[in-house]
Protein backbone atom coordinates (compact mmCIF):
# COMPACT_ATOMS: atom_id res chain seq x y z
CA UNK A 1 0.00 0.00 0.00
CA UNK A 2 1.42 3.52 -0.64
CA UNK A 3 2.35 5.74 2.06
CA UNK A 4 -0.51 8.10 1.41
CA UNK A 5 -3.27 5.46 1.48
CA UNK A 6 -1.64 4.43 4.93
CA UNK A 7 -1.83 7.78 6.18
CA UNK A 8 -5.36 8.22 4.35
CA UNK A 9 -6.59 4.88 6.17
CA UNK A 10 -4.88 6.04 9.27
CA UNK A 11 -6.57 9.39 9.64
CA UNK A 12 -10.16 7.89 9.10
CA UNK A 13 -9.90 5.19 11.53
CA UNK A 14 -11.07 5.71 14.84
CA UNK A 15 -8.44 3.84 16.74
CA UNK A 16 -5.76 5.35 14.83
CA UNK A 17 -3.66 5.27 17.69
CA UNK A 18 -3.71 1.15 17.65
CA UNK A 19 -3.13 1.39 13.58
CA UNK A 20 -0.24 3.33 14.10
CA UNK A 21 1.04 1.05 16.62
CA UNK A 22 0.07 -2.33 15.17
CA UNK A 23 1.99 -0.79 11.49
CA UNK A 24 5.11 0.29 14.35
CA UNK A 25 4.58 -3.80 15.21
CA UNK A 26 4.36 -4.72 11.96
CA UNK A 27 7.69 -2.39 10.14
CA UNK A 28 9.66 -4.40 12.78
CA UNK A 29 9.16 -8.17 10.97
CA UNK A 30 8.76 -6.29 7.51
CA UNK A 31 12.37 -6.87 6.27
CA UNK A 32 12.69 -10.24 7.82
CA UNK A 33 9.42 -10.77 5.20
CA UNK A 34 11.15 -8.61 2.19
CA UNK A 35 14.02 -10.69 2.46
CA UNK A 36 11.95 -13.97 1.55
CA UNK A 37 10.13 -11.87 -1.30
CA UNK A 38 7.10 -11.53 0.54
CA UNK A 39 5.82 -8.27 2.85
CA UNK A 40 2.08 -7.93 5.17
CA UNK A 41 -0.25 -5.04 4.24
CA UNK A 42 -1.98 -3.69 6.91
CA UNK A 43 -6.04 -3.29 5.84
CA UNK A 44 -7.57 -2.33 9.30
CA UNK A 45 -7.71 -2.11 13.19
CA UNK A 46 -11.26 -2.05 14.68
CA UNK A 47 -12.01 -0.08 17.67
CA UNK A 48 -12.42 -3.16 19.56
CA UNK A 49 -8.63 -4.85 18.77
CA UNK A 50 -9.33 -7.03 15.51
CA UNK A 51 -6.99 -6.38 12.74
CA UNK A 52 -7.23 -7.32 9.10
CA UNK A 53 -4.14 -8.27 7.42
CA UNK A 54 -2.86 -9.41 3.92
CA UNK A 55 0.18 -11.25 2.82
CA UNK A 56 1.66 -10.13 0.04
CA UNK A 57 4.40 -11.28 -2.64
CA UNK A 58 5.69 -14.54 -1.86
CA UNK A 59 4.15 -14.49 1.51
CA UNK A 60 0.89 -15.26 -0.03
CA UNK A 61 1.30 -18.53 -1.51
CA UNK A 62 4.38 -19.55 0.64
CA UNK A 63 3.87 -23.13 2.17
CA UNK A 64 4.81 -22.00 5.89
CA UNK A 65 2.39 -18.99 5.27
CA UNK A 66 0.50 -19.61 8.55
CA UNK A 67 3.58 -20.55 10.27
CA UNK A 68 4.86 -17.12 9.70
CA UNK A 69 1.66 -15.70 10.37
CA UNK A 70 1.05 -17.56 13.75
CA UNK A 71 4.56 -17.57 15.00
CA UNK A 72 5.83 -14.16 13.53
CA UNK A 73 3.56 -11.57 12.91
CA UNK A 74 0.96 -12.54 15.59
CA UNK A 75 3.37 -12.81 17.79
CA UNK A 76 5.23 -9.16 17.13
CA UNK A 77 1.86 -7.90 17.07
CA UNK A 78 0.58 -8.99 20.55
CA UNK A 79 3.64 -8.09 22.33
CA UNK A 80 3.08 -4.47 20.79
CA UNK A 81 -0.02 -4.08 21.55
CA UNK A 82 -1.76 -6.42 24.03
CA UNK A 83 -4.93 -4.63 23.12
CA UNK A 84 -5.60 -6.73 20.06
CA UNK A 85 -7.87 -9.39 20.64
CA UNK A 86 -8.21 -10.79 16.97
CA UNK A 87 -5.51 -11.05 14.15
CA UNK A 88 -7.22 -12.42 10.79
CA UNK A 89 -6.09 -12.51 7.03
CA UNK A 90 -7.48 -11.43 4.30
CA UNK A 91 -7.39 -13.17 1.03
CA UNK A 92 -4.99 -11.66 -1.67
CA UNK A 93 -6.20 -9.12 -4.53
CA UNK A 94 -5.78 -11.39 -7.25
CA UNK A 95 -5.76 -15.23 -7.48
CA UNK A 96 -2.47 -17.34 -8.57
CA UNK A 97 -2.65 -20.13 -11.12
Amino acid sequence: MHETATRLMTCMNPANSLFDRVQAALDTIRPYLQGDGGNVELLEVSPDGHVRLRLIGNCEQCDISHFTLRNGIEKVIRQSVPEITRIETTPPLCEHP
